[in-house]
This record gives C-alpha cells, sequence and structure tokens, in this order.
C-alpha cells in the first residue's frame, strides 16, 4: 500500500526518486522520504505529511546523489511521524532500506536483534530489515546477495525492500515476495518502482520482480538472481501507459477525469471483443480453459471493495443468464471460513491492480482445491494477471483518484462479456437474445455521454447535501450493488456516514433512521422492480425524507414524488447498473468538492491495497 521508487544514473536521484513519489502519492501519503549516498555515507531526509513537504526540503538542503531511493507510506505500524517514515537506516549506518508489506515476524526478529544491541528508533515492523540486514551481512563477509538470500528466507509476511548500502555506493539492491516491484531499464540509468506511473516518463521498457527473487541493480546493468542464488534471464515487457494518462488534463481532480473517461473506458474494455454482426463474444484469455469455464457447477466471485460491488452485480446477471448457482465473497474473509471448494469450480478473481492481498491469497486458497481461477484485472503483468489460469484484462487505463470509478465500469462491461460468452455456450439465452445484449452493451458509452452533460445538473444537488450527515442508498436486484458502491463513494470522498441497502430491507430496520435530515438516494428504474420501488419512495416520503431517484429518461410518476431527480437512458434492465452508477459517481464527487474534501486522496485510504 506504500509507495517505492529507486534510481541510478546520471541524473540527480533525489530529483528523479521525489518526482517519482508524486506519481505514486495516491498509494500511500501519511509520510514520504528519500536516501541517497553522499561523502562516503547515507544521507536520509523524511517527512511526516504529503511528498510536497519532502519536496521542498530537498530542494532547500540542494541534496544531490547518484544513486537514490525513497517511499510514500500508509501506516500500518505506527503512526504518521518523521520518525516512522522510510527509509529506515541500520544502527551502524551502512543500510538503508525501504519496504511495501508487512512483516508478520518482526517482533520476534526485534526482540532478537535488540538483544544482539541493535538499537531501534521507529515504531516500524520495516525498520527490523534494515538491521537484520546489516547483522547477517556482518556474518556473510559483506556478501549482500548471499545476505539477502538469508534476510528474504527469514522475514514472513509480504514484501518488497529496496536497499542502498555504503560499502556499495553503485548499486542498489532489491527483494520481493508477493508484492509489487518494476525495473525500469534505460540507457545508462536504471529504475525501480512500486508500479509503471514513475518510470513511464523515462521509459517503457520494464520488468516485472518476481516473487523470491533477488535484484542487483547499477547505472549500466543489472543481475537478478532466484531463491538459489542462480541468476535467471526476464522477458522485457512494455508499458502500456501514456505519460498523458497520469496527468489531469485540464481536470480539477483525476476522480473527475476518470468518471469523464467512461465512454472511451467501457469502449475500450469491449473493443474486439463483440462480432460485428453482434452474434458472438470472443475473449481470447479463455481460450485453454474454456471447458473448464463453460461446464463449472458454480461461479464463485472473489474481490474487495468496489470489485467485490462488481462481482455482486455479477451474480445477478450470470444467474439469470446461465442458470447456474453462483455467489460472491468478500476475499479478506473467504479462507477464514473454511469455505467450500469443489474440484471445476470457476473462480473469478477481481481486482484494479492485480495486487490485492487479500485477494490473492484467497485464489491461492481456492487453487489448492482444484479450481479455476479466472483474473479480472486492469494492470499487465500483475499478480493475479501471473497465478489466474486464465482471464481477461479491463483496459481501463491507468486509475490514480483513490475511490475507483472507470474501474469499476470496466471490470462489469468485462463481467457481462463473460456472462454472454458463457449463456452462449450453455445455450440459456437465445441467438437473438445474444445479438440484442451485445447491440445494447456497445450502445452503453455513449449513454454513458449523455449521462456525463448533467454533470453541471447534479452539481446543484449536491449543494442540498452539503451538510448532510448520515445518507441512505436503496437499490432493489441488481441495483442493490450499485446502492452500496455509491454508498461507498460517498462516504469514501465525504466522509458523510452512508449506508446502502436492499430496497425491500428498509422496513426491517433502516426505515427508523428516515427524518428530514437523513436524505436517501434510491436508484427508481423502469424495470422490473419499479412498482416496488415507487413504494419505497412513498414510504420516505411519508416520515418526511428527502429523496434523490435515479430513473428512466421520461419516466411521468416518480419527479412528482422525490425532492430530486437525475434522469438516465433506458436500457435493459441488466445492464442498467452501468448507467445508474454514474450519475452516484457524479454525486458523491461534487458532494465533497463542495465540502472542500481531498477527493484525490481521501484520509486514511490507500490506492492499492498490498497487505492483509
Amino acid at each position: 500500500m506504500c509507495g517505492i521508487v529507486g534510481y541510478i544514473g546520471s541524473k540527480n536521484a533525489i530529483e528523479v526518486v521525489v518526482k517519482g513519489l508524486q506519481r505514486l502519492e495516491y498509494r500511500g501519503y501519511d509520510s514520504a522520504g528519500v536516501a541517497g549516498i553522499s561523502n562516503g555515507k547515507i544521507q536520509i531526509v523524511k517527512k511526516n505529511g504529503r511528498v510536497d513537504i519532502l519536496k521542498q526540503t530537498v530542494e532547500d538542503i540542494k541534496f544531490t546523489s547518484h544513486v537514490g531511493i525513497g517511499h510514500t507510506r500508509w501506516a500500518t505500524h505506527g503512526e504518521p511521524s518523521d520518525i516512522n517514515a522510510h527509509p529506515h537506516i541500520s544502527s551502524k549506518g551502512k543500510v538503508a532500506i525501504v519496504h511495501n508489506g508487512i512483516i508478520e515476524n518482526y517482533l520476534t526478529l526485534k526482540k532478537e536483534l535488540q538483544k544482539k544491541g541493535k538499537v531501534f528508533l521507529s515504531e516500524t515492523d520495516s525498520e527490523v530489515i534494515a538491521h537484520l540486514l546489516e547483522e547477517v551481512l556482518e556474518a556473510n563477509g559483506g556478501d549482500m546477495i548471499a545476505s539477502l538470500q538469508i534476510v528474504q528466507r527469514t522475514l514472513v509476511g509480504a514484501f518488497a525492500v529496496v536497499i542502498l548500502s555504503v560499502e556499495q555506493p553503485d548499486m542498489i539492491y532489491a527483494i520481493k515476495k508477493g508484492t509489487p516491484l518494476v525495473l525500469g531499464i534505460g540507457q545508462g540509468e536504471n529504475f525501480l518502482a512500486s508500479d509503471g506511473t514513475p518510470l513511464v516518463q523515462y521509459t517503457k521498457s520494464v520488468i516485472y520482480i518476481g516473487d523470491g527473487e533477488i535484484l542487483r541493480m547499477s547505472a549500466k546493468d543489472f543481475q537478478i538472481y532466484n531463491s538459489d542464488i542462480q541468476e535467471i534471464s526476464h522477458k522485457t515487457s512494455t508499458l502500456e501507459m501514456e505519460l498523458s494518462m497520469i496527468e489531469k488534463d485540464g481536470f480539477e481532480h483525476f476522480m473527475l477525469k476518470e468518471i469523464f473517461e467512461q465512454p472511451k473506458t467501457i469502449l475500450d474494455s469491449m473493443r474486439g471483443r463483440i462480432t460485428a454482426d453482434f452474434s458472438e463474444v470472443k475473449l481470447g484469455g479463455i481460450n485453454k480453459y474454456a471447458p473448464q469455464l463453460y461446464n463449472a457447477n458454480r461461479y464463485l466471485f472473489l474481490a474487495c471493495g468496489t470489485s467485490f460491488h462488481a462481482g455482486m452485480v455479477a451474480r445477478y446477471v450470470f444467474e439469470q443468464w446461465c442458470r447456474v448457482a453462483c455467489e460472491v465473497d468478500v476475499a479478506s474473509e473467504f479462507r477464514y471460513r473454511k469455505p467450500v471448494i469443489h474440484s471445476g469450480d470457476a473462480i473469478f478473481a477481481i481486482s484494479q491492480s492485480g495486487e490485492t492481498a487479500d485477494t490473492i491469497v484467497a485464489i491461492e486458497e481456492a487453487k489448492e482445491h482444484g479450481a479455476n481461477i479466472f483474473g479480472i484485472c486492469n494492470v499487465v503483468g500483475s499478480t493475479i494477471s501471473r497465478v489466474s489460469h486464465e482471464g481477461a484484462y479491463t483496459h481501463a487505463g491507468v486509475e490514480i483518484g483513490v475511490a475507483s470509478t472507470k474501474a469499476f465500469t470496466a471490470q462489469l462491461t468485462v463481467l457481462y462479456l463473460f456472462g454472454l460468452k458463457i449463456a452462449q455456450s450453455k445455450g440459456t439465452l437465445t441467438a437473438e437474445q445474444i445479438k440484442q445484449y451485445n447491440k445494447e452493451l456497445l450502445a452503453i458509452p455513449n449513454q454513458v455521454a449523455e449521462i456525463l452533460k448533467m454533470s453541471a445538473e447534479i452539481l446543484e444537488i449536491s449543494k442540498t447535501l452539503k451538510d448532510a450527515h448520515s445518507m441512505l442508498f436503496l437499490g432493489r436486484g441488481v441495483q442493490f450493488p450499485i446502492a452500496l458502491e455509491g454508498a461507498l463513494k460517498m462516504k469514501e470522498i465525504t466522509y458523510i456516514h452512508a449506508e446502502g441497502y436492499a430496497a425491500g430491507e428498509m422496513k426491517h430496520g433502516p426505515i427508523a433512521l428516515i427524518d428530514e435530515n437523513v436524505p436517501t438516494v434510491i436508484i427508481a428504474v423502469k424495470d422490473s422492480n419499479y412498482l416496488k420501488v415507487i413504494s419505497n419512495i412513498k414510504e420516505i416520503k411519508a416520515r418526511k425524507g428527502k429523496v434523490i431517484a435515479i430513473i428512466t429518461k421520461g419516466d411521468k410518476d416518480i419527479p412528482g414524488i422525490a425532492d430530486h431527480c437525475i434522469e438516465i437512458p433506458e436500457t435493459s434492465d441488466a445492464l442498467y447498473p452501468l448507467l445508474t452508477t454514474i450519475p452516484l459517481q457524479l454525486l458523491s464527487y461534487h458532494t465533497a468538492n463542495v465540502r472542500g474534501c481531498d477527493i484525490d486522496k481521501p484520509r486514511n485510504l490507500a490506492k492499492s491495497v498490498t497487505v492483509e
């Protein structure tokens, strides 16, 4: 959940690293720090707060070095502070490290190292790595690779660790297990980062470091070793991003930019996957395991957060279209409930980053029981894309805003394509139904663009929510997960307490909250549940509740009942979630903006949750 950057070459490494940390700030922004080697010593600057504070400090002291490592922190062990910020340095000042992940056995290691005289300055689990490495280096005559092998085998948990050594000032080292780390290959310079965003300005040639591997990197070359210290070769990949993707392009916030990118990202997630005559869905990533997918007796969707809501939508759609039992599970709870997994179950692992630690652990558990894993993620080369049997990418492009928007609708799009592909194979939808759904899917991007034109109208509604302390979001059927997603977006970036409920459950408890001070957002499109939702609205209004309704364009009934209505185009019942989620994203964005919230960096949150 933290961000790591490393650089070695002819440029001022500190400047390159700080710029990279600014690119990675969405991964963690409690504190930030850099380390370089100057005059034969490791120099460290680290500051509580945003990267801008660190940037000003290093500029003021004119900190330069040809080699540097840096880190943005999302606190797990120890509160945000200067002393708990990374990098951490060993007792004798020989090595400095930055670390992303969690060391589960750090307390045991810390006690052992303290007995040997090591002095700990911070409350973090990460600091133990620096002291342990220094201890092992002394026992191994300064052999860094052999020492890193021992350290890597000693640490329990997930980690990407990048190391500077005062005794090897022209090298950067790294080890990795379960947390992403990318090597960027330049001309006379090399880079390291948690993802590609700090690298794209300098190089598109990258290598994704694997678990258990050890990296040694100089300005001119690099070597990668496996856990047995045998040098190995890696296929070089090309970053599929442009610098413009990680710029705001005139938008006030990344979140707003990404909301407005959805007509393109939804289309990109379908591009080439629906035949010209609308008769068939083609998914090239499931050729080998297609029979296992089509013949599964159960589909299980594993995900966290927003991706979990995408899985909930998929459950409704798959059961309707494919007529197969489906379940959806929060990945962070999956392995702790001793799940019943049958050989041949088809499991969809859904993650924007492809690095969500809870989801990775859950699918590893499922694989051990013979399940077939189909990954749906947004990042080429990510862990989930590698450990899944097969799957599909979402093609949403880089998502910087912590509150996921375009990645969510891209996930829904790909899940719809999977549902249609399976239904076609099973014969549970007719050829005409397949064609109709494909036509309507391809119409969605233009319909989303139409909704986005109402942004100013939705801003005016958001102004009425500025002082709200609590909100309800209601939906029935396939709109229930969208109500949950709408509530999540509202609480993530506005800090208004918001709860999503199945509308039919309102009278079983939540209705007690309704009064003139608790606004309710209700999804009331003209689908098979329309009349029941009207009854819900009337129940709320009878208790003086204020209602914001998402309705189908041309609705003549609800505008006479609700306080505010947001119209969206008509589509099939199953596909409505791709449209109803858009006004909810805009509603949360504009509400956060009028409240003066830090939209792209909401408090206590990080973009990619790479620890359990």
